[in-house]
């Protein structure tokens, strides 16, 4: 991946609602840190850094060294819960990640080639698309940047699948790993 990420997080031993309150008054964000070997932690994150990582799709899905009071530790984003109203991150959850073992994260997918699908320049189709990304399972250093979903060779009526997607090597799709059954849609045209 091309870009790393860092945030900077102090333990936060102020809890409940005023308290979380009172600290996104001050420019910061409520999270919690869990998973691996260590105990789950209540931490502060700059609202400001955060925020600005967030414009990225690349940070969902992305590796994070996560300092907390200067102790560095490698984490994803797992969760983030928002104000229904308001521009407003409410609060943030991060799993710690172990190098060895695999976990699972949610990848965008990109479209490739869809004004130029058999169906849509020669049939007169419309591409829909049914998903816009996918859960994969992988190691934490092959976690792909995206997923590529070309469409140049479907025609009007059919379908792209899971299972027709190139997905990096050592990098499976998580409804794949549930069966047959389970290769849904990606994209159709009508």
């Amino acid at each position: 991946m091309a870009n790393t990420y860092t945030l900077e997080a102090e333990v936060r031993t102020d809890e409940g609602k005023g308290a979380s309150r009172r600290l996104r008054r001050t420019g910061k964000i409520p999270a919690i840190l869990y998973g691996g070997s260590g105990e789950p932690v209540s931490l502060n994150l700059k609202e400001n850094q955060l925020v600005r990582h967030l414009q990225e799709e690349l940070f969902y899905s992305s590796l994070i060294t996560l300092n907390v009071d200067g102790k560095p530790e490698t984490v994803v984003l797992r969760d983030l819960q928002r104000h229904p109203a308001r521009p407003v991150i409410l609060h943030a959850d991060l799993q710690r990640v172990n190098a060895d073992e695999k976990i699972k994260v949610v990848v965008q997918l990109h479209f490739s080639n869809e004004e130029n699908a058999y169906g849509v320049k020669t049939e007169g189709g419309t591409v829909f698309r049914a998903m816009m990304d996918l859960e994969v399972i992988c190691l934490p250093k092959d976690i792909p940047e995206f997923v590529e979903a070309d469409l140049v060779d479907l025609k009007k009526g059919e379908s792209l699948h899971i299972s027709d997607l190139k997905l990096p090597e050592g990098v499976e799709s998580v409804q794949l790993a549930h069966g047959e059954d389970h290769d849904l849609a990606i994209a159709t045209i009508h």
